[in-house]
């Protein structure tokens, strides 16, 4: 196929829209269900280009959860404990293949941001990821193959409407490539980078041990960051993403964002959180969101009478502050990614509080001192990586 015609662009007004292969090669991708648009294909070409670069990086299969061209998680295929099989909510699904806990883990990360994701699978797709997938809203997949068992299950969705694209793993772009903005066309290289655990050699702060398993969640994040709109962050933790800031024009607001998203998935393994007494037959939605707002600032929301009836069988205590930040103080060995340098230490001030203890940065910042300073401070080790990783 040399083009594909798509029913329009980001937006209804915006048409005709296609896509195809600039150099005149046939399209590397097949659709085998559903629909995509536009935003779909966006998602799933970049979902596609961060699993491939993962499971190069670590070996493992990988898996992400994309909206609106920004991971919303990304992960590694590890297995999943006990807790993490309840808060990933698939501890009925018996045991799961690595390319399955990949996606747990990245669906998992942030419910919330990964409503309506479109996946990226770095792997054939299995039945048990398959099962996975079923359950959750979600626009599409995207993979290099399909088993039967799963093909079959993943057509069901939507109606036989749920969009399911085949790529072929063999592709590579050309160098470089191109995009019109009104009307003008800017063209660059093609921003091949490989992230490997060679770009922690430089570690700049008093603290120079970084274990093997921080340097993998440092090498994830820097991966995922490759592929989020700058101004970007990523926390990362035990092969996965944990909390993503995305396209803020401010440093310490990126970190601040994800820190509260990586916050968030810290609470959610409290036994307060996991012994939450929903009704039966709560809607996966209905649970994400009043869990979201129970450990949020407005707890109070889901907590009044004539609300918390609703998705609880008895009202819960309230999950005070106080015990929030003590539950979190108990968290550590956080990695942190930047996709540029801190330019001032108020990142790092943030970071300390969700468990950062490893960091990951270009460096080049003319308060470079300050921030290896503060990270001192806080015994954090923080390599200068020496390659910036904007996206637009």
């Amino acid at each position: 196929m040399q083009e594909l015609g798509l029913k329009y662009g980001c937006n209804p007004n915006q048409t005709p829209s296609r896509i195809y292969v600039n150099d005149g090669r046939p399209l590397p991708v097949r659709v085998l269900s559903g629909r995509p648009g536009y935003i779909n294909f966006m998602d799933a070409l970049n979902g596609w280009q961060l699993v491939t670069d993962m499971k190069r990086a670590t070996g493992l299969p990988s898996a992400a959860s994309f909206k609106h061209v920004s991971p919303a998680g990304a992960a590694c295929g590890l297995p999943l404990d006990e807790t993490l099989k309840k808060i990933y909510f698939v501890e009925d699904m018996g045991d799961l293949s690595p390319l399955a806990c990949a996606y747990a883990r990245a669906r998992g990360a942030d419910r919330m941001s990964s409503f309506g994701d479109f996946i990226s699978l770095s792997d054939i797709c299995d039945e048990e990821t398959a099962r996975v997938i079923k359950p959750e809203v979600s626009d599409g997949v995207i993979a290099p193959g399909y088993t039967d068992a799963a093909l079959a299950i993943l057509k069901e969705k939507k109606k036989g409407n749920y969009n399911i694209i085949e790529i072929d793993p063999d592709y590579r772009p050309a160098a470089l490539e191109r995009k019109d903005v009104f009307g003008i066309t800017f063209e660059q290289g093609r921003n091949d980078l490989q992230i490997d655990e060679t770009l922690l050699a430089d570690v700049v702060t008093k603290k120079k041990d970084i274990p093997a398993e921080a340097k993998r969640d440092l090498v994830i994040s820097l991966i995922t960051l490759k592929y989020t709109q700058s101004n970007s962050v990523a926390y990362a933790a035990d092969g996965q993403a944990i909390g993503i800031g995305a396209g803020q024009q401010s440093r310490v607001h990126c970190v601040r964002l994800a820190g509260s998203k990586a916050d968030n998935w810290m609470l959610r393994k409290s036994p307060r959180v996991l012994e939450l007494p929903f009704v039966d037959n709560i809607r996966r939605a209905d649970r994400d969101n009043a869990i979201d707002v129970y450990i949020g600032a407005e707890s109070e929301d889901v907590l009044r009478d004539g609300a918390w009836q609703k998705v609880f069988k008895v009202r819960p205590d309230a999950f005070t502050e106080e015990q929030k930040r003590v539950w979190l103080d108990q968290q550590k060995g956080v990695s942190l990614g930047s996709d540029a340098f801190f330019p001032f230490p108020d990142s790092i001030e943030r970071a300390r509080k969700s468990g950062v203890m490893y960091v990951a940065e270009p460096g080049g910042s003319v308060r470079d001192d300050e921030v290896i300073s503060c990270c001192d401070d806080y015994g954090m080790a923080m390599a200068f990586t020496g390659i910036r990783l904007f996206h637009h």
